[in-house]
């Protein structure tokens, strides 16, 4: 199986100054009693376990909140975040490449973890990156005003 490179993986400043473009705000997450603000630029993934989900960010660090990944969805900016499957979530700044198959399409990620696209949500996705790639490609052909 052959990999397709479909972005250059962006650095970690390029993902920031994105994020304010995109509109990615922080995220207010249920954590033990209390609420936490996590920036939405920073989480690579998001992977349903049943009622909670398990966010993995760009530094390593995982954290799992007892809200369904469907609530999550709702919650998350559309333009930057994919649905995958039933049970994934990836950030589109952080996809490294992805992989046709006959059998199965599937990403890779900046971080190193590769998710399977769903048969049923393949066509969508493919669409959803091509709109973003698009943006993207016009947000970088766009000088910032100071």
């Amino acid at each position: 199986m052959r990999a397709t490179v479909v972005t250059h993986p962006l650095s970690k400043g390029h993902v920031e100054k994105l994020a304010g473009q995109f509109s990615m705000s922080d995220l207010t997450l249920p954590f033990w009693g209390c609420r936490k603000k996590m920036p939405m630029h920073r989480i690579v993934r998001l992977e349903g376990e049943g009622n909670y989900t398990l966010f993995h960010f760009s530094d390593g660090s995982q954290l799992i909140v007892s809200l369904t990944l469907k609530k999550m969805e709702s919650r998350l900016s559309p333009k930057v975040f994919a649905r995958l499957h039933k049970k994934n979530i990836i950030n589109l700044l952080y996809l490294d490449s992805v992989h046709p198959s006959q059998q199965q399409l599937s990403v890779s990620l900046i971080n190193g973890d590769r998710v399977e696209v769903s048969r049923r949500k393949a066509s969508r996705f493919i669409k959803h990156l091509k709109g973003f790639q698009q943006e993207l490609s016009m947000l970088n052909t766009v000088e910032p005003v100071s």
